[in-house]
């Protein structure tokens, strides 16, 4: 268990409108479906393995949004960790029978993501992320130097490089044991946008994908564009205005 910690590990779409988000995803991201017995709740699949969920935000009080679970040895200690580090509990502590056990917490800045603990015996080897699945992780946020310095306490990433994007600032390349999960920068002044968590997709081609995202009646915020290393990404919203990103591996990688 020791060895998951700070693995992302699963991804929830909370949205209003459950059957439309299916139909969405299935054709901008080519997921399957898949229910999930003993509770309304269907889980998304790629190359048929499930990898998320879709549930209702109905009650919440919050936007359509992706909400990432970030694997750890014991979500209460972790729990009382982010709270002594100036982050919040969202959520508290429960229990998934047979599953695990989460909670949805909050880092100092305010972005949100949840814990979670697997029960025995329910971990998956880790690999590369395969097509369809979500391969790079972003946080934007208010100071991306303190960000880090919380996450790596409570994860233990490691941090992989910092690159200069002049007037956009510093992005810091994170990962651990040895492959990158993501980046975080410090949002711009001015800018009318909250700390928050961004999930990418791996797709064939970012281009194709962006396409799908408006012919499908979402819509494409920036992008597509190359980044450092010659991939290539596209940041949108879904029709129920989630926010995830689209990315595409350089044909030369």
């Amino acid at each position: 268990m020791s060895d998951d910690r700070g693995r992302f590990v699963w991804y929830d779409l909370m949205t209003p409108d459950i059957k439309a988000a299916e139909a969405f995803y299935t054709k901008v991201a080519g997921w399957g479906t898949q229910p999930w017995e003993g509770m309304p709740y269907t889980m998304w699949t790629a190359n048929g393995q499930p990898m998320g969920g879709v549930m209702s935000n109905e009650g919440t009080g919050a936007p359509p949004h992706w909400l990432a679970y970030i694997s750890v040895p014991e979500v209460e200690k972790v729990v009382a960790q982010v709270g002594s580090l100036g982050g919040r509990t969202i959520v508290p502590g429960k229990d998934i029978p047979t599953v695990g056990r989460f909670a949805i917490v909050a880092d100092p800045q305010g972005a949100a993501f949840a814990l979670f603990t697997p029960a025995e015996g329910t971990e998956r080897p880790e690999t590369d992320p395969g097509m369809g699945e979500f391969s790079w992780h972003e946080l934007a946020t208010t100071d991306y130097a303190k960000a880090w310095a919380f996450y790596e306490a409570v994860f233990g990433w490691e941090k992989r490089a910092d690159h200069d994007m002049g007037p956009l600032g510093i992005y810091l390349l994170f990962g651990r044991n040895g492959r990158e999960l993501g980046g975080m920068y410090t949002i711009m002044p001015g800018t009318n946008m909250p700390p928050h968590w961004l999930q990418y997709v791996r797709v064939e081609n970012a281009d194709a994908a962006a396409q799908r995202v408006t012919a499908n009646g979402g819509k494409v915020l920036n992008g597509p564009m190359d980044v450092p290393g010659g991939d290539r990404i596209a940041q949108c919203l879904d029709a129920q205005g989630a926010a995830f990103a689209v990315h595409s591996k350089s044909t030369s990688a």
